[in-house]
């Protein structure tokens, strides 16, 4: 048993462990006051001053791009064209000239953050118009916009100026002095949650068996793994299980002094591989730009002591702050006591900016600090409270940290409605009055989207109708199924949507058929290595609905049940065929059926369906293929010594110019050795259009050369081409930034009509062709398959023959 005099050595070497550890002691929470003057500890401003600088350049990039000033013309037409989804149906867009000037305001924002200069009203400038845009439109929602708005409402009461301003310049009262440390906690906390909640939402199954991302595993980044990995074992290792690890410690791997080596190695390699997976914007640099916050508060002043040449940087004293508590012992430099405040503080000037005892601004910020701890931690989990935004997953996306978690396949959207007076149906296109597609996901928007088609409906003389979607989606690999019930009149006053109540007429995600995705795997990999050309489509459909399906005339399907019990009404050949367990069926083409459910349970089939007029164009393509590469190969064997000089990238080129010039001299059916008369397999065409067809082909064959040449480049030549295509797209960015900020002022000032000046005068002077949307995270959606059946204004038929038409044309 250890001695009196021992016990308290022993609780003083344990508390300085703790001290080194996390930085500070349990004596500093035994109380309110003890507390409120650890989190109000003078820290070093030099590492916040790195961040704001770091987030303030990267704001500046991404407003022009994702924020979409650049094209504000675009998401703003002033014509009420385009229905609207923001949270609050109060909100509102204004008109473009007034959001181009809202954006303005927000670029000056992130440009007087990052140089310090007028910084509380920079950061209030930046956040207010950032959040605004944020609130007005939850299609465009993901998880780093949210954490951007986030960082610049924190910013708003840090004291990041304290440090390499232009403030700082002027005021000498702040020039390099203390922050509270809940400055650096808060930033802290919150990139640590970004890490940490999403690993645990990574725990759902469909991330850890593999079906959330399954195809990530193809792309390049992963190419050295594959010399020892298949595909597969990339997708589910490397990807879901490595990620899922990642996101768990890789905080408290940044938290920790002796960790911090491999969370910054591991957080670098993630980030990066990240900005070439996903297209992201400026989220894997704002991450890596968080990096240092985790390091020591001083570390930017010691890496320039150390490395700097003298007579470029000084180093100068801290200086006392009112934001910040200090003791007795602190506040005299000449007798430090206290291990916490390792800077030198020579300017005995400010020592009556140094207070000993807590104001009640020290005690709001406190609280604030706390209050804001507590709310980010609850928010990602409080969704038993916002019950109307859940669907199939819980809350709207954005704000909850499952990052990737989910992804989306929209198969077939259809927008019905009846004009009560003449009782007479009608096809809405989906995308009429709403270009985004992320819509259809929510039952929220869903209902705002039918409330804004009820009034432009009206504009049409339509002042009386039913209005019904039937929307069909599969998250991770499932079977595609409805998600709303499409019997329900959603203008009806009995349909009722409350962001506190569960929304009553969204399908449940049928989870009970989740074990169906290694089997719906299996057969499509059956089924492709025997023709590549086969399409497979799998349905599951709830008891007493249908399928309205058409089939184009150009392909051959067949149905097939996994499970349950269908009726197939073929309703051109007015005859129903009831369909069982393992049988199938041919189902006609260029005609319209109905499948049934008919089981207590719900139902499982399948769509097998081959274009022959595809078949054909892949044939005819890998000959052109093959006869193109090896003219290929034959010139650049004959040019090789003739241009000695040249690069091997170079060579590639000027030889697949001449060849080209060969094969311009030549017909398809020429170059092919095909019959004049040769036309493909489609019924919808009475001619073939080998115009198109050959264009198709040399865009195919450009394609092929451009990846071959990549492994030719050298590296440095590559990557000067990728940072020379970044600067020149945002500088063509900032361009129309500056000329729409022009037109906005001078159609304000004037009264003119601010589109038309944008289409005379920037349209015919900027290329749009290379212009970049808004980025978000969700997969875009791939295009509709035979089941597509909904895409016209009023002709049924044309409308299913076009969706299946754009099917076929990007699948090949």
């Amino acid at each position: 048993m250890a001695s009196k005099k021992q016990q308290p050595q022993q609780q003083q070497q344990e508390i300085s462990t703790m001290r080194r550890l996390l930085g500070f002691d349990l004596t500093d929470l035994q109380s309110w006051s003890s507390f409120v003057k650890l989190m109000n500890r003078p820290e070093d401003p030099s590492s916040l001053a790195i961040l704001r600088i770091f987030f303030g350049i990267l704001m500046m990039l991404d407003i022009p791009q994702e924020r979409g000033m650049s094209h504000a013309d675009v998401y703003y037409p002033n014509d009420d064209k385009e229905c609207q989804f923001p949270l609050f149906n109060f909100l509102e867009p204004l008109r473009a000239e007034y959001m181009v000037i809202v954006y303005f305001i927000m670029l000056l924002g992130a440009f007087g953050i990052t140089i310090g200069f007028f910084y509380r009203l920079s950061t209030i400038c930046f956040t207010i118009t950032y959040w605004y845009i944020f609130f007005l439109d939850k299609t465009s929602w993901n998880n780093h916009s949210y954490l951007y708005g986030l960082i610049g409402f924190q910013l708003m009461f840090f004291d990041a100026h304290h440090y390499w301003s232009i403030d700082g310049l002027f005021r000498k009262k702040i020039r390099n002095s203390h922050v509270p440390l809940w400055n650096y906690t808060l930033i802290r906390y919150q990139v640590f949650l970004v890490y940490f909640i999403a690993g645990l939402k990574k725990t759902d199954w469909d991330w850890v068996s593999g079906y959330s991302m399954d195809t990530l595993g193809e792309h390049w980044v992963f190419s050295p793994f594959r010399s020892f990995m298949t595909i597969e074992q990339i997708t589910l290792i490397l990807v879901h299980v490595c990620g899922l690890f990642f996101d768990l410690l890789v905080g408290f791997a940044l938290f920790f002094d002796r960790s911090r080596p491999f969370g910054v190695f591991f957080c670098l390699s993630f980030h990066i591989m990240n900005s070439q997976l996903f297209n992201i914007g400026m989220f894997p640099y704002t991450m890596i730009a968080t990096i240092p916050i985790f390091f020591h508060n001083n570390w930017p002043r010691k890496f320039l002591n150390r490395f700097a040449p003298k007579f470029l940087y000084k180093e100068t004293p801290l200086q006392y702050s009112s934001s910040c508590l200090y003791s007795k012992e602190e506040i005299k430099p000449e007798e430090p006591k206290s291990p916490s405040i390792k800077s030198k503080i020579a300017n005995n000037s400010s020592v009556k900016n140094a207070p000993t005892k807590s104001t009640l601004r020290h005690k709001i910020f406190t609280i604030f600090a706390l209050f804001y701890l507590v709310e980010q931690g609850f928010l990602p989990y409080s969704h038993f409270i916002t019950k109307g935004y859940n669907n199939w997953t819980n809350g709207l996306y954005g704000y909850s940290w499952d990052m990737m978690v989910h992804s989306w396949h929209t198969q077939h959207v259809k927008i019905t409605f009846l004009d009560k007076k003449t009782n007479e149906p009608h096809y809405l296109r989906p995308t009429a009055w709403a270009s985004a597609k992320r819509w259809s996901s929510h039952a929220d928007m869903i209902v705002q989207y039918a409330q804004c088609i009820k009034g432009k409906l009206k504009q049409h003389g339509y002042d009386d109708v039913e209005l019904r979607f039937d929307i069909w989606r599969s998250m991770n690999g499932r079977f595609n199924q409805r998600q709303i019930d499409p019997r329900i009149d959603l203008l009806s006053s009995d349909v009722k949507w409350s962001p506190f109540q569960d929304t009553p007429w969204l399908q449940p995600l049928l989870t009970n058929l989740s074990d169906w995705r290694t089997r719906m795997q299996k057969i499509e990999t059956e089924l492709s290595s025997k023709d590549q050309n086969v399409l497979v489509t799998f349905v599951a459909d709830f008891p007493g609905l249908f399928l309205e399906n058409y089939i184009p005339a150009d392909l051959n399907t067949t149905i097939e049940v996994l499970e349950g019990q269908i009726v197939v009404e073929m309703l051109g050949l007015k005859e129903n065929v009831t369909l069982n367990v393992g049988q199938n069926m041919s189902v006609p083409n260029g005609d319209y059926h109905n499948v049934y459910t008919i089981s207590s349970t719900p139902s499982c089939y399948m769509y097998t369906y081959l274009n022959q007029s595809d078949v054909e164009i892949v044939h005819l393509w890998d000959r052109y293929y093959n006869l193109t590469d090896r003219l290929l190969n034959e010139t650049v064997d004959r040019n090789r010594p003739i241009y000695t000089d040249k690069e091997e990238a170079d060579l590639v080129r000027l030889s697949y110019e001449n060849v080209f010039e060969e094969l311009r001299q030549k017909t398809l059916h020429e170059l092919l050795e095909l019959p004049y008369d040769f036309k493909l397999h489609n019924k919808n065409e009475t001619n073939t259009n080998w115009t198109n067809i050959r264009l198709q082909f040399e865009t195919s064959m450009n394609r092929s050369i451009v990846k071959r040449l990549d492994t030719k480049i050298k590296w440095h030549e590559k990557h000067h081409r990728t940072f020379k295509t970044f600067f020149a797209k945002k500088r063509r960015q900032f361009l129309r930034c500056y000329h729409i900020i022009k037109l906005a002022i001078r159609s304000i000032i004037y009264k003119t009509d601010f589109i038309k000046s944008v289409k005379n005068e920037i349209n015919s002077a900027i290329d749009e062709s290379d212009s970049d949307g808004i980025v978000t995270e969700e997969t875009p959606p791939q295009p509709p398959t035979s089941t597509e059946s909904s895409s016209s204004s009023s002709s049924k038929k044309s409308s299913s023959t076009n969706g299946k038409s754009k099917k076929k044309q990007t699948k090949k």
